[in-house]
């Protein structure tokens, strides 16, 4: 497990799209589209989105952003492990990080939209402490959504 880094990188390179593809391939797989909320790659690459890419032998096996939204709050966005890599714990390092980050940056809170049929992810997010709650933002109350936040 330590062989696992964890960088800030440039979400436009070619692995990490083919990650992000495989991401919005699998949600548009389970949920209607109304209910998927994908960032675009630019917004992805923003300077308000600190996006990390977790690597094994340089390999991306793993991303996931937090986009800085106001200077009290930010938002978990494109939470993504490869097949071979879940169960390895580097989603819990990822998410872990994007915590972190949040607290270097001095956000009282940090929130997330994901899928409710996502139960890795749902675990995930439980054991790290967030708590579910009502939609914010500009996003709809859909069934399909789980509106989370955990206060840091």
């Amino acid at each position: 497990m330590n062989d696992i880094r964890i960088t800030l990188e440039d979400p436009r390179q070619p692995d990490v799209l083919a990650l992000i593809r495989a991401l919005d391939d699998f949600h548009l797989g389970i949920y209607p589209a109304e209910a998927n909320h994908f960032l675009d790659i630019e917004t992805l690459a923003a300077p308000d989105v600190r996006f990390l890419v977790a690597r094994r032998g340089g390999k991306a096996l793993g991303c996931g952003a937090l986009w800085v939204k106001a200077l009290e709050h930010g938002e978990v966005k494109r939470m993504y492990l490869r097949p071979e890599a879940r169960g390895l714990g580097v989603g819990r390092q990822i998410l872990a990080r994007l915590i972190e980050t949040a607290r270097t940056e001095r956000l009282q809170l940090i929130r997330l939209e994901t899928g409710n049929v996502s139960d890795d992810a749902l675990r995930l997010y439980r054991a790290a402490g967030f708590v579910e709650r009502g939609p914010y933002g500009d996003y709809p109350d859909h069934p399909a959504s789980v509106f989370m936040e955990l206060g840091l």
